[in-house]
């Protein structure tokens, strides 16, 4: 063989290793080699409140498809969080009446359009008590509150805006829970490089980037939500995705004494948990009768993630979506009375109309 041919092989060897070579972050995804005991948990151990699901078609939505999915997963009721108002909560009512009465409760829904006309917060507080008495068992405020919503004078609507203050005083009056996200996680505000553990979540959902004037920053909206549950002590209120803190459960924990009036729903953050067991163990162990079990979107095949992070003790499993973590996952392995808390009993105290019968009796 020539030089020049052994010239041009040589080339095109290396040309071949250094295209093998160039994998983006997104494409990256190894097998891991470890050989170590672990088995995926495709049912909870006990009946489950999922007190954070979307449907929002449920007038018409064939629920039978649900059923079978929650039956698979032991799933006993699950909280549609979308349940909209007026004629929505009567027609989501009524299928859930004829077909499935004891798996579905319903939160209503607020309209924001027209704050700042007068007598908004009575005519809001006053729909909200018929979506009530037409079957509706909660409040869900959703992220828009504090990031989207204007006032007809075209401002930014703080979390705590007094407006909305009747809103939150007839929650108290009804007995309902008010479950509220504010807000994202901090990293959407954080300048979008290399040391951004979101980095990857940003790039595929450019949308979700924020910064301290889109609309404002962080940090204000987070304290506008603890000012409301500071305001109104007689609202309970369950702070989704525990309120953006699962990543520091020592501030957390502070949030936590500070307002005995505030659970903490899990939904979406099991990555925080599953990546530091320890310290997650702790602090369920010392909030057990305030933490609640929630996924947020409705994928069954997601939610073994959930149950084997909260059960077992398993060591270095995969989360299910890298975008959201792509660290693995370590088990908290919670004994039977901290999980039947999470699963339904915490879900018990505050939605008296669940069904006792689907659940353990003591």
């Amino acid at each position: 063989m020539t030089k020049s041919a052994n010239t041009f092989l040589l080339l095109l060897l290396t040309l071949g290793i250094s295209q093998a070579q160039e994998l983006s972050f997104e494409e990256y995804n190894p097998a891991s080699t470890l050989v170590i005991p672990g088995n995926r948990v495709i049912r909870a151990k006990f009946p489950v409140v999922d007190v954070h699901s979307h449907h929002y078609n449920m007038p018409e939505q064939d629920l039978s498809v649900v059923v079978r999915a929650m039956d698979t997963l032991n799933l006993a009721v699950l909280v549609n969080l979308s349940g909209g108002s007026g004629e929505k909560i009567k027609g989501a009512m009524a299928n859930i009446q004829k077909n499935y009465p004891n798996r579905f409760l319903l939160f209503a829904n607020v309209d924001f359009s027209g704050v700042g006309d007068p007598g908004w917060g009575a005519r809001a507080a006053s729909q909200l008590k018929e979506d009530h008495a037409n079957g509706a068992v909660g409040l869900k405020i959703f992220k828009s509150l504090g990031l989207r919503y204007s006032d007809t004078e075209g401002n930014r609507i703080a979390v705590d805006d007094p407006r909305l203050d009747p809103v939150w005083e007839m929650c108290a009056t009804l007995g309902i829970p008010v479950l509220i996200h504010s807000a994202d996680p901090k990293s959407f505000w954080d300048p979008m490089d290399s040391r951004n553990e979101r980095w990857l979540e940003l790039k595929t959902r450019p949308r979700r980037k924020r910064s301290d004037s889109d609309p404002a920053p962080w940090e204000q909206i987070i304290a506008e939500q603890h000012n409301l549950f500071r305001k109104h002590p007689k609202t309970t209120f369950i702070n989704a995705h525990m309120g953006w803190y699962a990543n520091n459960l020592d501030r957390l924990s502070e949030l936590m004494e500070e307002f005995p009036n505030m659970y903490v729903g899990i939904g979406a953050i099991i990555a925080e948990l599953g990546r530091q067991p320890r310290q997650a163990k702790a602090f369920f162990t010392t909030y057990q009768d305030r933490i609640l079990f929630g996924k947020d979107s409705w994928q069954p095949s997601e939610f073994p993630t959930y149950f084997r992070v909260l059960e077992t003790a398993d060591e270095y499993f995969p989360y299910h979506k890298k975008y959201h973590a792509f660290w693995a996952m370590y088990g908290l392995d919670l004994p039977d009375s901290i999980l039947k808390k999470v699963y339904y009993q915490n879900a018990l105290k505050i939605l008296p109309s669940l069904d006792r019968s689907l659940f353990p009796q003591p």
